[in-house]
């Protein structure tokens, strides 16, 4: 909570997932696998523009003009195998149904969405706690990267290894951990970068253990 605390006093209030309905988070969190987000806001621009915001839109379009409309996001083959998974499986599972989703406990529904086509651990965690708004923390590389360098991760440990941390040190709050998540990925884009981290300056540089070392 004290390295919390410090992020959200420097950074302050993220307002993240950005997006205008809880099916857009989820769109954004399929397209954002593996690419940058300033590239996945022009796919949805697109799919907004073309009326497919939905997921029965979604369910309806071709294979062919979604990968069209999602090109800017990179992969956008593979994205749209994953979209097109994923409404169909809320179309017979849910009648299409976000809220009857939603219903379901997190445990169950975690395990559910898992078994989706291109949803793993990450996405899943994006979906549930953005649009869910479940009580779960999202990890990503630079959940890693960070506390990695901080010395509270060794390099090999696993995606549930960094969560069960985060959750078993934090309040059960869905706030927190959406607003913890969002502000590490800024320390991490702003000071802790992959290949020339910017020490100066940074919030948690005076409790770094890294600081001086070449990273």
């Amino acid at each position: 909570m004290a390295i919390y605390e410090r992020l959200y006093k420097y950074f302050g209030p993220s307002h993240w997932w950005p997006a205008d309905t809880p099916f857009e988070i989820i769109v954004g969190a399929i397209l954002t696998q593996n690419v940058a987000w300033k590239n996945v806001e022009k796919a949805i621009i697109n799919l907004r523009d073309a009326g497919l915001l939905e997921p029965e839109a979604i369910y309806g379009t071709s294979k062919e003009e979604l990968e069209t409309l999602i090109r800017p996001a990179g992969f956008y083959r593979a994205k749209a195998k994953k979209l097109k998974a994923f409404v169909e499986h809320l179309r017979k599972r849910y009648n299409g149904s976000l809220s009857a989703m939603f219903s379901r406990p997190l445990t169950e529904l975690r395990q559910e969405m898992l078994a989706i086509y291109g949803i793993g651990p990450e996405t899943a965690d994006a979906i549930l706690c953005y649009a869910g708004n479940y009580p779960i923390m999202v990890m990503d590389v630079y959940t890693r990267r960070v506390f990695t360098r901080m010395g509270f991760f060794d390099d090999n440990i696993s995606y549930d290894g960094m969560q069960a941390f985060f959750m078993d040190n934090l309040p059960e709050d869905q706030h927190l951990y959406k607003e913890y998540h969002a502000l590490i990925d800024g320390l991490a884009k702003h000071f802790c970068r992959k290949n020339r981290p910017e020490c100066q300056g940074c919030p948690l540089g005076d409790i770094c253990p890294r600081i001086g070392v070449n990273i």
